[in-house]
């Protein structure tokens, strides 16, 4: 092909031509003139926007219309905080059975958010998942007990599946739990994917799992396949998908949850004195349980259930610093570091502190320090006399002293002590009072009072609070002198104190806080108050931080004890008038100057002091100048004085009253007349006149005062000059934040009284939002009455609310929780209303489950689960007639729902129920037995019972007879006088009198008809059934086994096979065949001359028989000869005709004795291949079921 030349390059395609005449060349002509000229104008077709379709669009509209009011929904009422941060973290359950990748998925999980690699995932583990995030996972184990606990309490749910294996029963088992007790978010996660070889098989199975799970769950249900697992854990990027999904999902409030606290128990602690369990190994132990507080507040002497366990009353609540919170806001990082990523998993050995109330445990592990002694032996083996050489030595051991001060000098110190601590409390001693004597330990001069004393002492109770702040601040105030004394005494104090401070050191908590606390702030160096030990060069050693410590401990004391103040305390003062005794600081350091030479500062009563205030008198009188009298200006009424009795009054009176007498605008009662009223004072004040409100023009939206003057908005007022950056922010903040509420406030107003107007679509739609900022608004409200100083009121009046991490003490725990604990079982603390501590009888509708093989039977034991509640009772079963009585039932209905009625704790109606039959042995089958839902608490039972009485007559007459056999005596008579009775035949008659004639209990009849002798009379009755009082709660966690080790009421058929007892057969029971006589009835006989009178068709008209033969047949017949021809051809023709049919039946004989012989071959190939078939697929449902089996067991 030849090259492109020049000329087709500069090549000029031909345009299209342009309409130039014609209707649309006239328009573009005119349409470009306007548009030239500028009066171009915009045109409108209505058509082109109209509807098509009238018919179908209106039906669009009312479809969406309909849709848009499906999603409309009543918001439930939901405590939960609203903030995510200052809420619990959520539990997310990870469940399913044994072998599908539970503890994987959360090794996985938290080696993702935190980095951390965990071995053996135990018990509940919370991490943060974001900067305002949380979540506690925990591992639910495949037993019926943890799967009910679990459904109670899962905020999310997990549910692993082995897509190679399918769903198991135990998945389903677990989504029938959940949707009893409140159904939580579900997320389904597949594991074992890789081991699919084709992707077509792959992509089948998901399709498969997908649509069984979104049948169970709903469609949409969120679903994430796990395909593999590398070095133990599943792919990093598949992980991450579900974390990602994790720190957005919203939960749902729960009725049960959002009306109940409860606490999931990270870890608990037995606190039982050690005395009492070496007296008796089974005493009762007090246990302290930890975990975050959820659902409502929990109130101090509410009663709790600890599931698993039993019913207990809190003895001691307390809150505690959160072991796992969230980031801090403070910083500028937007982002959660790995750095920073906190995990706490106390069952999980994570982490080498532990903090408690009463200890702090340190693990630490194997490190070991190498003391410098011990570096070089030459060293110290030489002995040189150098001075270089001593001088670099006491250098060494001047850095060896400066070393302790570092972290690692605790450590180092504690690898010098020789002894336990068990031997050095054999040696130690204890001063309680100032002058008093030294209790040894050793000694047994101390009666059971003291030894009493002693034992309450190691654990204060809240009023020794205020007396440990009295010795702390003259500790403090005493710790100066003391000090210079220490520095000026010789070497025998030191060595006496060094020796001193080792063994208290060593000692346990509570005895060193009780020695350190003595009156006069210092050791008791006397002999009672030590033992001799030989001292050596490694207690010179000794560590530097324990010098002062009661000092350093006083100063944070008193530091904390300033920054909090309690409104309620300042105002009414602290409860049992204890802080009016307290001294402070300024004053104890007074009141040590001038009370030195004090002779009775040694006594006793010195261990209370109060404040002396005649020497604050002198110096408030002359900085304050008031018109008062002078008693006023020499009191001075601080915050923490206002209601202290004053010893020295003028007025002789407990109490100074000069001081609120006083008037004028700098005197006591008008510094605070404004903390007692809402409102401006100015309003009330001068003439009527004046009182006039700002009003303002909306339209032109200025504001005007009384007098017309033009007022400027005071809202918008500017900044104060001088702020910085930051606080022009934080001012600017608060501005825009007060002006939004405002705003929300006449906003939801506005709309909520809308809501019934015609026409005001948009604010229907809006209320739930502004019922989201009305909560809002209240929990705010709260916040500031409360505030941040009011935190111990608030607790006292509003409980532990959620999110707060507390410690619950509980007594008379038996000994055989503590001894069989399993870390892995989930332990959990309910909440309980006084309504659900009361014992009743329970009416709830109640429905076999149709996965469940059998049907249930009435008064066979069956375990409940309802509330936090698992137990094991006796149902009544019954069904409501039309006419509202409760029929008793023997059976449970195969597809209907029918009433229950049991004994057990009280819960509020609509309470789901779950019933299960047996939580021990392999069951093969489905476990859930039954589910409903509670109806009704009552006292008694409103259940009845068919009875039917039954006689004979034993003399008739036209329409009375005797009856007897039915009752027992003339009392059972009176009582049924009038009630109806009936024979088998239908005839109603009616219970008379009692007669005296015959056996006691036969009474007067009278029926519709004279009844007969072999009729059986019969009164139908309703006898009420009762219910039988059983409860016994599955105290699964007080066995080793768990719900194996726990005794439960078996069934009859139960012992039945167990024992191998026959079934007993009641003779009358049986069914037996029915003989009856067949009744003769006598022929009706009319007479003649009543027959005559009857109509022709009402008279008898049966012939009789004849004896002799009648005319037509005995006359004889003869033929014609032609007759006799045409019967001869017939009967001719009828025996050929038989004759072939004989032959035509013998020859189908044989064929069909041939055929049989062939068919007969043909079914014994075909029953031979189907016997091959069944075996074949039965041996693979035998291995299927067996491969179940051996999990199930293994789990």
């Amino acid at each position: 092909m030849a090259p492109p030349t020049a000329d087709t390059d500069n090549q000029v395609n031909r345009g299209h031509k342009t309409t130039k005449s014609g209707r649309g060349g006239r328009e573009a002509k005119q349409l470009k003139k306007d548009k030239k000229d500028g009066n171009l104008k915009d045109k409108h077709n209505p058509r082109a926007f109209s509807v098509a379709n009238i018919v179908r669009t209106q039906r669009n509209i009312q479809r969406n219309l309909d849709r848009a009011q499906k999603k409309e929904y009543v918001p439930a009422s939901d405590r939960r905080a609203a903030r995510v941060e200052a809420g619990p973290p959520p539990v997310v359950a990870v469940v399913g059975p044994p072998g599908v990748g539970k503890s994987t998925l959360i090794r996985s999980l938290v080696k993702i958010y935190t980095n951390h690699n965990l071995t053996n995932p135990t018990g509940p583990i919370t991490v943060c998942t974001s900067k305002t995030r949380r979540v506690t996972l925990l591992e639910c184990p495949n037993t019926p007990t943890a799967m009910l606990d679990v459904a109670k309490v899962a905020d999310l749910v997990l549910l692993c599946v082995d897509a190679k294996f399918g769903f198991e029963m135990e998945s389903f088992e677990f989504l029938n739990m959940m949707q009893t007790h409140g159904f939580p978010k579900v997320m389904g996660v597949f594991t074992h994917l890789d081991q699919f070889r084709t992707m077509k098989n792959l992509r089948k199975t998901k399709k498969l799992l997908k649509h069984r799970f979104w049948t169970e769950i709903y469609d949409g249900a969120k679903m994430f396949y796990f395909s593999g697992c590398v070095n133990g854990k599943y792919l990093k990027h598949e992980v991450k998908q579900l974390t990602l999904l994790l720190g957005r999902v919203k939960y749902r409030p729960l009725v049960w949850r959002n009306t109940h606290p409860y606490l999931v128990v990270d870890r608990h602690e037995d606190i039982t004195h050690p005395s009492k369990i070496e007296e008796d190994e089974k005493c009762e132990r007090s246990v302290a349980f930890y975990g975050y507080v959820r659902g409502t507040n929990l109130k101090e002497g509410m009663k709790v259930h600890l599931i698993g366990v039993g019913d207990y009353g809190m003895v001691e609540v307390s809150a505690l610093p959160d072991p796992c919170p969230v980031f801090d806001k403070e910083k500028e990082s937007q982002t959660l570091n790995k750095k920073d990523a906190k995990l706490y998993a106390p069952l999980s050995n994570v982490g080498a502190v532990s903090f408690d109330k009463d200890a702090v445990y340190i693990d630490i592990g194997r490190a070991n320090y190498t003391k410098k002694e011990n570096l070089d032996l030459k060293g110290n083996a030489d002995d040189d006399d150098n001075e270089e050489d001593d001088k670099s030595s006491s250098e060494e051991e001047e850095e060896y002293d400066s070393d302790v001060d570092a972290p690692a000098g605790l450590l180092k110190s504690m690898q010098d002590i020789k002894e336990g601590v068990d031997q050095k409390l054999k040696y130690s001693s204890m001063r309680l009072f100032k002058g008093s004597k030294a209790v040894q330990a050793g000694t047994n001069d101390v009666d059971e009072a003291d030894e009493t004393l002693a034992v309450q002492k190691q654990r204060r109770p809240a009023q020794d609070v205020y007396e440990l702040a009295d010795s702390f601040r003259r500790r403090y105030n005493e710790g100066g002198d003391k000090d210079q004394d220490e520095d000026e005494s010789g070497s025998e104090s030191s060595g006496s104190d060094s020796e001193e401070s080792d063994s208290g050191d060593d000692d346990s908590d509570e005895s060193e806080g009780e020695d350190e606390m003595s009156d006069d702030g210092s050791h008791a160096h006397s002999g009672e108050g030590s033992y001799d030990e030989p001292t050596t060069g490694e207690e010179e050693n000794k560590a530097t931080w324990k010098t002062n410590i009661a000092q350093e401990a006083a100063k944070n004391y008193l530091r904390r004890d300033k920054s909090f103040a309690n409104l309620q305390q300042l105002v009414y003062g602290t409860p049992g008038g204890v802080a009016s005794t307290l001294v402070s600081d300024e004053d104890g350091n007074k009141s040590e100057k001038d009370d030195d030479g004090d002779e009775d500062s040694d006594s006793d009563d010195e261990f209370f002091k109060l404040r002396d205030q005649s020497k604050k008198a002198s110096a408030s009188s002359k900085a304050v100048g008031n018109e008062g009298t002078g008693t006023v200006d020499a009191i001075e009424l601080g915050e923490n004085d206002s209601s202290r009795k004053i010893p020295n009054a003028e007025s002789g009176m407990a109490f100074d009253m000069n001081a609120w007498l006083d008037e004028g605008e700098d005197c006591l009662v008008e510094s605070i007349r404004n903390k007692f009223v809402t409102g401006d004072w100015g309003n009330g004040e001068g003439n009527e006149e004046e009182v006039f409100d700002k009003f303002e023009d909306l339209e032109a939206g200025e504001r005007y005062g009384p007098n017309g003057e033009v007022i400027e908005d005071s809202d918008d007022e500017a900044a104060p000059e001088g702020m910085t950056d930051v606080e022009l922010r934080e001012f600017n903040a608060k501005k825009k934040a007060s002006q939004k509420s405002a705003f929300d406030e006449d906003y939801d107003e506005s709309k909520k009284g809308n809501v019934g107007k015609e026409g005001d679509e948009q604010a229907e739609g809006e209320y739930v939002e502004a019922l989201k900022r009305e909560k809002e608004a209240r929990l705010r409200r709260n916040q500031d009455e409360f505030g941040v100083d009011g935190e111990t009121s608030r607790l006292r009046y509003e409980g532990f609310r959620q999110g707060i991490y507390c410690r619950v003490r509980i007594d008379g725990v038996p000994p055989e929780f503590v001894n069989s604990f399993d870390p892995t079982m989930p332990l959990v603390i309910g909440g309980l209303t006084p309504q659900e501590t009361e014992m009743g009888l329970i009416r709830c509708r109640f429905k076999k489950h149709r996965w469940h093989k059998k049907i249930l039977k009435c008064n066979d034991p069956i375990v409940v689960s309802i509330g936090w509640r698992r137990f094991q009772t006796i149902p009544v079963f019954s069904t409501e007639d039309e006419n509202g009585r409760f029929r008793y039932l023997k059976y449970t209905p195969e597809h209907m729902h029918c009433q229950a009625t049991f004994y057990g704790p009280q819960v509020p109606p609509n309470t789901g129920i779950l019933a299960i039959q047996r939580l021990t042995g392999n069951i093969p089958g489905f476990r859930i037995s039954a589910t409903g839902v509670v109806l009704e608490l009552d006292a008694s039972s409103k259940v009845v019972k068919k009875l039917k009485l039954v006689g004979t007559p034993i003399k008739i007459f036209k329409n009375t007879a005797f009856i007897s056999g039915m009752f027992n005596s003339d009392l059972e008579v009176s009582r049924f006088e009038g009630a109806s009775i009936r024979t088998v035949s239908g005839l109603r008659g009616q219970v008379k009198k009692s007669i005296r004639d015959g056996q006691p209990g036969t009474f007067r009849a009278t029926f519709e008809d004279k009844i007969l002798r072999s009729d059986i009379i019969f009164c139908r009755t309703w006898v009420p059934v009762e219910i039988k009082n059983y409860y016994n709660p599955v105290t699964s966690l007080l066995c080793s086994t768990g719900a194996e080790g726990w005794r439960a009421m078996k069934t009859k058929a139960q012992l039945h096979v167990e024992t191998q007892t026959p079934i007993e057969v009641n003779p009358d029971s049986i069914y037996k065949p029915i003989e009856r006589k067949e009744r003769t009835f006598n022929k009706l006989y009319v007479p003649k001359s009543v027959e005559a009178a009857l109509p022709f068709s009402s008279k008898h008209k049966d012939e009789k028989k004849r004896k002799k033969k009648s005319y037509v047949s005995k006359r004889a017949v003869v033929m014609e000869a032609d007759e006799k021809k045409k019967y001869t051809f017939v009967q001719a023709v009828n025996t050929i005709k038989n004759e072939k049919k004989a032959k035509r039946k013998e020859k189908n004989a044989e064929r069909r004795l041939v055929k049989a012989k062939e068919a007969a071959k043909t079914d014994e190939k075909l029953e031979a291949s189907r016997k091959a078939r069944k075996r074949q697929h039965y041996r693979a449902e035998g291995k299927v079921e067996a491969a179940r089996e051996r999990k199930r067991v293994r789990g």
